[in-house]
């Protein structure tokens, strides 16, 4: 009898029984886990684990014992790449496993839940090899799956020094003649070009979203914004100022004799023949020299997945269940950097397929979506999002996405459009769901309108993720929680709450970042409250009775489940 067959027989028994008998949860907590998962569409191991209900090592010990499989420690593996490549990246991904060696035609795969025959099956079919399951913990495979997936395709984690030609990246955007204007060796300076292509290198490896140069009168600084926060990563001397803005403004293709007036331009850099990333740059003209900021645009962020993005099931569901209508208007609303492109590209990729026509107009495009009709658009010459959107409506679109809605022109028609069959996407800068409602009143658009029109509006912030391995449990009074606005039964049911620490593993304790939602539908109620000329507060009294959550009550949810520390949800849901 196989491995697999010996599985698909002890299944029967259940683990999550397994685990019940063991002592590790009692019965009602399972029932709550499982149905918590299932509606998560996650498995129930990835649940228990994410939300630390049980310690993985505990999981994998009971499983390993329950389905006969083989216990190993993902610690004492040295990950080989070129079996990581024999399974498909899409593969990987959906099933989250990991292939961990070759023997013969038996091929290792390291998961923490064995009862996946379906996904062992998959990879069976698709690499035409035996497949032998090996149990792993939850935690630690997700970690070196992550960063083998990311190896694998020459990715962000093993990116060094010493892995490229600094003098010979392959970036493109720069012209291959120099400007009159212009020292040549001011860009070809082999030290410079290395320098530049190392920080962009550096930047990339560590999820930096922005790179600063910044000349001052007797230093030049050059900072990263990692998780939302700048850290300074170099000081070149100061007389290398212009020759760093020169090498920068050739790669994007600015006039580098032109220091007197801001410019805009685009990098790309080829890190293998699969991947490559783009930088936004921008200069700025100051007192002291050119300040140059590029912002870095990964294209797989907008393959994430919309459960890689924080939502609450709830929250989830409804926003997928609107993303389905043939027509309606989604709002996205929250600060500059809450992670609202990320938010509206995931909605496009849902929605791109081929028998649906989608147009952008966008200020700019950041990330380019094969299959998108992405439009930039260009007030200097007429191409307003406005106008835009007129064209989009003469070429039979089905879903429209409009970068941002900043006049009163760009709102009625696009308000126009969701009530004539089409779906489109938004985005607007204001604080909460129901101020989003008010502030399209204030712009002059009908009430009626807005309630017959609009479907959903998403309010977002991004927090800090704490660290997975150095979180640390903090004891703050009963008294203080219920100030902050937890409920008496989170505490009195022994709720844990965690703070940052620090690790090798992390910066300040902080590793990566988790979505902060509210997401509330356009109810009838709503509407009423809207066409009756109520206020944001009315109309947020009314969402909370319909169970709308705000941002704070879903920032305070994600420090119930560990996800975030208190003082980060403080620091953007507190207005």
């Amino acid at each position: 009898m196989s491995v697999t067959q010996a599985i698909a027989r002890s299944a029967n028994l259940g683990l999550p029984e397994k685990l019940v008998q063991e002592g590790l949860l009692d019965e009602s907590a399972m029932a709550d886990a499982v149905k918590g998962a299932r509606d998560a569409h996650q498995n129930l191991v990835a649940y228990l684990v994410s939300r630390n209900i049980i310690e993985s090592r505990e999981i994998a010990i009971t499983a390993a014992a329950l389905f006969g499989v083989p216990l190993l420690d993902l610690d004492c593996v040295q990950v080989d790449l070129d079996t990581v490549k024999l399974v498909s990246d899409k593969l990987l991904a959906k099933h989250r496993v990991l292939p961990l060696m070759k023997r013969g035609r038996r091929l290792f795969i390291a998961l923490s839940d064995p009862t996946n025959l379906h996904g062992l099956d998959e990879i069976r079919f698709s690499t035409s090899l035996n497949v032998e399951p090996v149990v792993v913990e939850e935690d630690k495979l997700q970690k070196i799956l992550s960063k083998a997936m990311e190896q694998a395709d020459t990715s962000m984690q093993s990116l060094g020094e010493d892995d490229f030609d600094l003098e010979h990246l392959d970036v493109t955007g720069g012209d291959d003649e120099v400007d009159a204007g212009a020292q040549r060796d001011e860009v070809e300076d082999a030290p410079i070009v290395r320098f530049v292509n190392k920080v962009m290198l550096d930047a990339i490896k560590k999820g930096a979203s922005d790179i600063h140069f910044e000349p001052y009168e007797k230093t030049y600084r050059v900072r990263q914004r990692v998780d939302g926060i700048l850290k300074e990563v170099a000081l070149p001397p100061v007389q290398l100022a212009m020759k760093i803005s020169a090498r920068i403004k050739v790669m994007s293709r600015l006039d580098i004799a032109e220091r007197r007036v801001p410019q805009d331009g685009r990098i790309k850099m080829r890190l293998s023949k699969n991947r490559s990333i783009d930088f936004r740059v921008s200069s700025c003209p100051t007192i002291f020299g050119e300040k140059i900021v590029m912002r870095i645009l990964d294209p797989s962020s907008a393959q994430l997945g919309i459960d890689a993005l924080g939502y609450e099931p709830f929250q989830k569901e409804l926003y997928l269940k609107n993303l389905k209508k043939p027509q309606g208007m989604i709002l996205v609303t929250g600060p500059t950097g809450s992670g609202k492109t990320v938010s509206l590209y995931t909605g496009l990729n849902i929605l791109n397929v081929e028998d649906t026509n989608i147009s952008t107009a966008e200020d700019p495009a950041e990330i380019i979506l094969p299959g998108v009709n992405q439009v930039n658009v260009n007030p200097k010459v007429g191409l307003t999002f406005a106008a835009a959107l007129r064209a989009f409506l003469r070429q039979d679109p089905d879903v429209v996405m409009v970068g941002e809605i900043r006049d009163l022109e760009t709102a009625e028609i696009a308000l126009k459009a969701a009530q004539t069959g089409h779906l489109v996407l938004s985005t607007l800068h204001t604080n909460d769901a129901p101020q989003t409602l008010t502030r399209l009143v204030d712009m002059g658009v009908k009430p009626y309108a807005i309630a017959t029109s609009v479907s959903l509006i998403i309010a977002q912030r991004l927090a800090r993720r704490l660290c997975n391995h150095c979180k640390q449990p903090l004891e703050i009074p009963a008294e203080a929680l219920l100030r902050e606005g937890f409920r008496k039964e989170d505490i009195d049911t022994g709720m844990r709450i965690y703070g940052p620490k620090g690790c090798g593993n992390c910066t300040d304790g902080y590793k990566g970042r988790v979505g902060i939602y509210q997401v509330m539908p356009l109810t009838e109620a709503i509407g009423r409250i809207i066409m009756e000329g109520g206020n944001a507060i009315t109309i947020n009294d009314q969402a909370k009775k319909e169970g709308v959550w705000d941002l704070r009550t879903a920032g305070l949810n994600k420090v119930r489940n560990g996800l975030t520390s208190l003082e980060e949800v403080n620091s953007v849901t507190i207005e």
